[in-house]
């Protein structure tokens, strides 16, 4: 009887253990289904590059965050195809856009040459730039809110450390894994490349102005820059491209600190007129006053768009690992020097949408 007693009591045991694992297993699933592994709500994301991608690629996440204006979007899908061409590694593209580009996007990803990026849409909210932008009521249609989205960054990627930021007006000729895995000195938050470096000063700003110091984009009279005693001819720096920390953001309240100076801006304007235009760098320049780890120069070779003569050897340009088309010379535009390099990675639109605004783009840059 004892025997029997303790058999039922063993196997009344194994089924309550047995009922046990199959509801914590369903839980883990359900728990598994419903987390989102990047951390984000998208507009869009495919989760997975197909296997046989997998397997040649190595698994380290590199976030790359770029902005995506739908009049300059044909940029945005040479400068991702050219960095996804150069790496084994594993790039998730974070595209900043506004709901009117989305469609758009999404078609030209997904019917080409990239319907095997992996990538998230992100719809970026004008509205956060109330009283922080002075808008010049002739000239509101200059304002370009995407060119903000780079102060945004931990709230765009809250899962990631460390991110990569490009402007669309750029091409990537080497792995982009090298630019990631720059250093940042403890306590910097970003790592630029500077303007006065021997790659960029002597060659492409000659005729350019005051491009390469504080004082070209600060106003020095007003008394609100003066007392933060930065020196005027402190050597600025490009956000067009840089690498961020974005524990260390955090930890500092940049986004916090950039906003300040931007409303401070409205009030007093403080940034320098000679650089009519140059909104987004005057507040970063403040903020990461001697407060910033540097990037190869190399990854950054830049002024190709400031005129449409040829500033670099073929050479010089053939050894750079990003191009950078900063200026109004865009490389989409017929008279763009070096546009011949910005064509190999460009795919062309399938809705023929940016054809048109290419052709009036030459149009206007031909008068």
């Amino acid at each position: 009887v004892n025997i029997s007693i303790l058999i039922v009591a063993v196997v009344i045991f194994l089924l309550v253990l047995h009922h046990n694992f199959l509801g914590l297993s369903d839980f883990l699933k359900r728990e598994l289904s419903d987390s989102n592994p990047l951390g984000l709500q998208p507009i869009d994301f495919i989760p997975a590059v197909p296997q046989r991608l997998a397997d040649a690629r190595n698994d380290k996440e590199i976030s790359v965050v770029i902005a995506a204006s739908d009049e300059r979007l044909g940029g945005a899908i040479a400068a991702m195809n050219s960095i996804y061409r150069h790496t084994r590694s594993n790039v998730v593209f974070y595209i900043v856009t506004l709901n009117d580009t989305v469609d758009h996007l999404r078609l030209w990803l997904s019917n080409t040459a990239l319907k095997n990026l992996r990538y998230r849409i992100l719809d970026f909210d004008p509205r956060v730039l109330e009283g922080k932008v002075q808008v010049d009521p002739q000239k509101a249609d200059t304002l370009k809110p995407l060119t903000f989205a780079r102060f945004y960054l931990p709230s765009l990627i809250p899962h990631a450390e460390k991110a990569i930021y490009v402007d669309d007006d750029i091409i990537v000729q080497d792995d982009i894994l090298e630019l990631y895995n720059t250093p940042l000195k403890p306590g910097h938050a970003a790592a630029f490349s500077d303007d006065c470096d021997s790659t960029t000063n002597k060659v492409a700003v000659r005729g350019a102005g005051n491009q390469y110091n504080y004082i070209g984009f600060l106003d020095y009279k007003k008394e609100t820059i003066r007392k933060l005693a930065m020196k005027a001819n402190t050597c600025s720096f490009n956000p067009g491209v840089f690498v961020a920390n974005l524990t260390e953001w955090k930890l500092q309240n940049i986004t916090k600190q950039l906003e300040k100076w931007m409303t401070l801006n409205v009030a007093e304007e403080l940034y320098s007129r000679t650089l009519a235009g140059s909104i987004t760098t005057p507040p970063l320049l403040i903020v990461f006053y001697k407060q910033h780890s540097s990037i190869d120069p190399m990854w950054n070779v830049r002024h190709l768009g400031s005129s449409a003569g040829k500033r670099y050897s073929p050479q010089f340009v053939k050894a750079a690992k990003l191009l950078h088309w900063n200026g109004h010379f865009k490389p989409w535009g017929r008279t763009a020097s070096y546009a011949e390099v910005w064509e190999k990675w460009y795919i062309p639109d399938p809705t023929g949408k940016f054809s048109l605004i290419r052709r009036h783009s030459e149009a206007y840059e031909a008068k």
